[in-house]
């Protein structure tokens, strides 16, 4: 019998997993977590899904109801606004340092991203630009060095997955966006730190425009048969 993760290493591996669930689309807001099923998907004791759960639930990514148990925490359009709100702020901050601070293996590997975006949003490839999109963001954070701002981008991330998907796969949605995340890139790219910051600012400026329109679309009133 192969032996379960327990204690730290238990509770790390089930939040790193519940977190790239959300981020894949696999778990959905509303979505209920029972214990002993993730135990068993995991390979971990019960224990230590519980505490992964009360980690989460202190990021205000999972929500625990008393006597119901665990499910994800649905977010709704204004609070992903404020939270856009507050990621832009620090994505600025990242793209600036980014632009000093990036080596060449990270620079490479933008342009790398920049070229693959293209292709993606020629071929039509949506999932593969979301992809693509993902990982620029985070190298973004990751050339900058800057951990304090990875921490809290990564704690305000969590709620807002249902919402990047939403986006994401709008139609037209990559090859709107495609150029703000050039201008990202090339900002970086060439070392211009206001450029960078500009570019970051503009993109999550459209990204809280886009979510000002959904909830436009579903203030919507339906009509009722009479």
């Amino acid at each position: 019998m192969t032996d379960k993760l327990t204690g730290a290493a238990g509770r790390q591996y089930v939040t790193d997993a519940i977190r790239h669930s959300l981020r894949s689309g696999d778990l959905v807001p509303g979505q209920r977590l029972v214990e002993n099923d993730l135990a068993e998907s995991y390979g971990t004791t019960r224990s230590a899904v519980r505490e992964a759960l009360q980690d989460l639930a202190a990021e205000e990514i999972v929500e625990i109801v008393p006597r119901r148990g665990a499910r994800i925490r649905a977010v709704s359009i204004d609070e992903a606004i404020q939270i856009t709100e507050c990621r832009s702020a620090l994505e600025q901050l990242c793209a600036m340092k980014a632009a000093t601070q990036a080596n060449e293996a990270q620079r490479t590997e933008l342009r790398r991203i920049g070229t693959e975006m293209r292709q993606a949003v020629a071929d039509g490839a949506v999932h593969t630009y979301s992809a693509l999109n993902q990982r620029l963001h985070e190298l973004v954070v990751e050339a900058s060095g800057q951990e304090v701002a990875r921490r809290q981008l990564e704690r305000l991330n969590g709620p807002m997955v249902r919402f990047q998907f939403r986006l994401a796969l709008r139609p037209g949605r990559p090859a709107q966006s495609l150029q703000q995340h050039l201008d990202i890139i090339d900002g970086i790219v060439s070392g211009d730190a206001t450029a960078a910051a500009q570019a970051a600012a503009a993109h999550l400026n459209d990204v809280i425009e886009q979510l000002r329109s959904s909830a436009a679309t579903s203030s919507t009133p339906v009509p009722t048969r009479r």
